[in-house]
């Protein structure tokens, strides 16, 4: 079945819903995950299932959505606001390139490009749930250590996705091409440290 995200009704099931769909997606992935395991898990029928979610890429999707808010929340929560650049950018850099190298992240970006031509809407509503968070958030941090005698900067966005593009050099490309399926702690480290050093020589007072 298919559908677009405007289809997607809520009502008294759907957080359970939703809960058994992200066990299920979290340990068999997306192309693993059946229908009925969902609604097995999600203690729920499967027309009850499919009342919410008309097709299994929407219910991806939200699930998708809802981890990314709940990724967005604990960085946030997580993240000394106050202290210098080249510790929140280091704290920052950590917590995106394990969340896009993760089994789950991949996933979300692989189902987003595949399915841009029919659901256009998935990727922009993934897009405003986490990333656009995120920016908006380091833009304001940024703006804050200018403020402070600390940062340089011209385009405050740009310098953001400048540095997001940092922490994916080397190990993201080798994940999508599939050269190597898993990354290391040491190799995330390795990357995110040369990420800050490269951005702060350019961007540093």
């Amino acid at each position: 079945m298919t559908a677009t995200a405007e289809m997607i009704r809520k009502g008294r099931k759907f957080d359970q819903v939703l809960e058994g769909a992200r066990r299920v997606f979290m340990s068999d992935g997306f192309e693993g995950a059946s229908v009925d395991e969902i609604a097995r898990v999600a203690n729920v029928s499967k027309a009850t299932l499919y009342s919410y979610f008309p097709d299994k890429r929407l219910l991806f999707m939200e699930v998708a959505t809802t981890e990314c808010q709940r990724q967005s929340r604990d960085a946030l929560d997580s993240i000394d606001m106050a202290a210098e650049p080249g510790e929140v950018l280091l704290q920052t850099g950590r917590h995106f390139l394990r969340f896009i190298t993760s089994k789950f992240g991949q996933q979300i970006f692989r189902i987003c490009v595949a399915e841009s031509d029919r659901f256009p809407e998935l990727g922009q509503k993934f897009y405003n749930s986490g990333p656009a968070v995120m920016r908006a958030e380091m833009a304001a941090y940024f703006e804050q250590a200018e403020a402070r005698g600390e940062l340089r900067i011209e385009d405050r966005i740009l310098a953001v996705d400048q540095f997001g593009e940092l922490c994916k050099a080397d190990v993201w490309p080798r994940l999508i091409f599939g050269v190597t399926k898993t990354v290391t702690e040491a190799e995330i480290e390795r990357v995110v440290t040369g990420a800050v050093k490269t951005f702060m020589a350019r961007y540093g007072a």
